[in-house]
């Protein structure tokens, strides 16, 4: 073992799950994830009960020369209007690994999901004790008394051990709601300590700028809000492809100080000259580095049909790839992440080849993204 990460390697033993597993289940996508599993790890793996200690292996053999790594979190308990997303890390890798020109990362694994749980800072001692002692059975409750519970707060502890053992990796990952960017961003800003040199980049249908719903100031509908204060400057974020709002065009920007294109600003503008605008705001700040978290519904609907919240009106997969393509040939991509693949879900009036269709736009946007950050 490579005693140097053995802290590393322990908190993902613990806080992770080998791919395909985020979602709790006894029958239903058993023979997905089995099959996912299988090309990952082997048949034999699979047919002896290795797949585990297979996923142990390659992260003991790999971790300290990857300079790119995938991390499911297959939670959906952030979301609110149509849940389903919690699948999409499972059925995003599949795709991907069946696309031939698809680059390849090192797969960490899942975050290890409790489905009714987002956020510790929500549960009571009780709660946060019962948790422990289901999710590390093999830990005293000593043992387990700093280990965290809820999804997001496991993606936090994940991300922020391998941010300090291995600053050089970056991270890919595929949600979930979007709440589950929450805690990569986050980390992924800490790390850089919200220097002016960072900025996010948020392709998206919505806002996500409330700062509460219902109460709750983690979840798909505020997660963006509640990065600002881990940002140098409102300004260093810039959103893309918005259009579904209940407020006028301005009210965001004017509350917030932040950047906005929306969709239809896309289409009288062009692509390639709003990428231009967007790499030119990010030079007058200084930025050198970006994270980019893509929302598959900022995508129009027909192309994106696989989600808790399409919408028409939205951008194509071209559109969005020369902004991409533009931002990585600009400043280095350091985190990405895409979200709200919800594909058991069709919604009504939308193309009927789902989830091809979503997961075909994914796989192309993800490409470049995971090209830019060496896999």
């Amino acid at each position: 073992m490579n005693t140097t990460l053995s802290p590393l390697l322990q908190t993902l033993s613990q806080c992770l799950c080998p791919p395909g597993e985020g979602v709790y289940t006894v029958h239903t996508g058993r023979e997905r994830r089995n099959a996912l599993q299988e090309k990952l790890f082997g048949a034999a793996a699979l047919a002896n009960g290795q797949v585990r200690q297979a996923w142990l292996d390659g992260l003991q053999a790999n971790l300290a020369q990857a300079s790119c790594a995938v991390l499911g979190i297959a939670s959906d308990c952030g979301g609110g209007i149509q849940r389903g997303a919690n699948w999409g890390p499972l059925f995003l890798r599949s795709a991907m690994l069946q696309a031939q020109d698809m680059p390849q990362a090192l797969d960490l694994g899942d975050v290890r999901v409790i489905p009714h749980l987002l956020h510790d800072k929500y549960l009571n001692t009780e709660t946060l004790a019962a948790c422990r002692a289901a999710l590390y059975p093999t830990l005293s409750a000593e043992a387990a008394a700093d280990l965290p519970v809820a999804p997001l707060s496991i993606a936090e502890r994940v991300a922020h051990d391998v941010q300090q053992a291995l600053p050089h990796l970056k991270l890919f990952m595929i949600g979930g709601d979007h709440s589950v960017s929450y805690p990569m961003v986050r980390t992924w800003l800490a790390a850089r300590q919200a220097g002016g040199r960072a900025a996010l980049i948020h392709f998206d249908a919505h806002t996500d700028l409330l700062q509460t719903r219902l109460g709750i100031d983690l979840c798909f509908g505020t997660w963006t809000s509640q990065i600002f204060p881990w940002l140098a400057s409102p300004q260093h974020l810039v959103q893309i492809g918005i259009r579904a709002s209940g407020r006028e065009r301005g009210h965001w920007e004017s509350t917030f100080g932040h950047v906005q294109y929306w969709s239809e600003e896309t289409r009288q503008l062009g692509a390639a000259q709003q990428a231009a605008q967007i790499c030119a705001h990010l030079h007058k700040l200084g930025v050198e580095e970006i994270y980019i978290s893509y929302d598959i519904d900022c995508l129009d609907q027909s192309l994106a049909g696989a989600t808790g919240t399409p919408e028409d009106g939205g951008m194509t997969v071209e559109e969005s790839l020369q902004i991409i393509q533009a931002l990585c040939a600009q400043f280095t991509l350091s985190g990405a992440d895409i979200v709200e693949i919800a594909p058991m879900v069709k919604a009504p009036g939308v193309a009927q080849n789902e989830p091809e269709t979503t997961l075909a736009s994914a796989c192309a946007l993800a490409r470049p993204m995971l090209q830019a950050m060496g896999a």
